[in-house]
């Protein structure tokens, strides 16, 4: 285990000052730049403090008897920390201070335990989490919230009371309450499934409330534009500058295979030249696969025609990209105008790169994997559903051949 920075600092509150003129005296626990801080109980004259050293000033009686105090706090706070080490605890600024008071971990609340996980998520954005991940654990908080004052009319409850009952009951509640399909309660559900091994890790918890509970994701068909919607989209011109502006950055998806947060964060660097021809090479956010994607002629020219656009040139990137919740609002709309009678979405425009646009024009599967950057073909499979046209081409090679074959 990587050991934490570990900062301990006595100081007094001169903004609280007590009755008899002297200030109380905290101190601040910092592990890892996360704090907390809590008062002593002791009090000294400002006068008589040395902020330098974190202690009382002099030679006195009453000066000696503060500092060794103050010293049998620092001791102790170290203490619980080596302690925590040894036992492969991680070490938290709150969780010290719960110790010295010898308040029990096991008493941890399920919000509690939750909160310092997405707060941890948060700062991690960018290094080891997504922002759509940190927003999909803040999702499933609020839902757990919501399902606790529902179900059981209570704020929080103590970690150590989640129990089979519990999941069980909050999964019944996402499915009737909330409305979500199978496979939206299923990734709520490993959301917080994270948060019990946390607290099984941590010993708050002593049974594994999910050994028993099995889940599954249902398959799912996702839509995508046939080569007619497909040339229905390019050619329709949109007289609103927001939907033109939203229909460009999903064509140039469909003909690109990027996923949203990768289109979102495409920059020119990412864009090299390579036998007289445009390649995008970047790193999916996602799986941190290298996508190796040859741009074709329509991604080209609204790249082009969004060069000079403001919003391009102050983020630097090379389109001007709503966010996803926008984007996928903007394309229902989009898809009334355009008479397209499907559910459209920032991933339709990936599933028509891997199937309309590159599989049904016969680009081996091996190769559609590789520009998704997809870790294997199994992956790629979801993806590309073989269309009627491609059936009919292949089967071609064979009709006649059994025409005159006696049955």
């Amino acid at each position: 285990m990587e050991r934490a920075t570990f900062i301990v600092l006595f100081y007094i509150k001169r903004t609280k000052k007590l009755k008899d003129g002297t200030s109380p005296i905290y101190v601040r626990v910092t592990v890892n730049g996360q704090r907390t801080e809590f008062g002593m109980q002791l009090s000294i004259l400002e006068t008589a403090w040395s902020k330098d050293k974190g202690r009382a000033i002099g030679s006195s009686k009453e000066s000696k008897m503060l500092n060794a105090s103050i010293e049998t706090a620092y001791l102790k706070l170290h203490e619980k920390r080596v302690e925590m080490e040894r036992s492969g605890i991680e070490v938290t600024a709150q969780r010290i201070k719960n110790e010295y008071f010898g308040i029990n971990e096991s008493r941890r609340t399920l919000l509690e335990v939750f909160n310092e996980h997405n707060d941890r998520c948060k700062s991690l954005i960018g290094i080891d989490f997504a922002q759509g991940t940190y927003e999909r654990y803040v999702a499933c908080l609020a839902h757990i919230k919501r399902f606790m004052t529902f179900m059981y009319h209570k704020n929080d409850i103590p970690i150590a009371e989640v129990t089979q009952v519990f999941i069980r009951d909050f999964e019944f509640y996402l499915k009737t309450e909330r409305k979500c399909a199978n496979n939206t309660t299923v990734k709520y559900l490993k959301n917080f499934k994270k948060i019990i091994r946390i607290a099984l890790a941590n010993g708050w918890l002593k049974v594994d409330p999910f050994s028993n509970i099995k889940y599954h994701l249902d398959e799912v068909d996702m839509d995508f534009l046939t080569e007619q919607e497909l040339h229905v989209l390019l050619n329709k011109e949109l007289k609103v500058e927001r939907l033109q502006q939203v229909k460009d950055v999903y064509l140039f998806c469909c003909f690109t295979g990027l996923a949203f947060v990768d289109v979102k964060s495409l920059v020119y660097s990412d864009i090299q030249k390579k036998d007289g021809k445009l390649w995008i090479k970047k790193r999916r956010q996602k799986t941190k696969n290298w996508c190796n994607i040859p741009m074709l002629e329509p991604a080209i020219h609204i790249m082009n025609k969004y060069r000079s656009h403001p919003l391009c040139q102050k983020n630097g990137t090379v389109l001007p990209v709503l966010t996803n919740q926008k984007m996928n609002a903007y394309l229902k709309e989009i898809a009334d105008v355009c008479g397209i009678k499907k559910n459209l979405s920032t991933h339709t425009a990936r599933h028509t790169f891997a199937t309309t646009v590159t599989l049904a024009n016969q680009i081996s599967i091996e190769v559609v994997s590789k520009m998704l950057g997809h870790s294997s073909i199994n992956m790629t499979k979801k993806y590309a559903r073989v269309v009627d046209d491609l059936i009919n081409k292949d089967m071609t090679k064979i009709y006649g051949k059994y025409e005159h074959a006696e049955v």
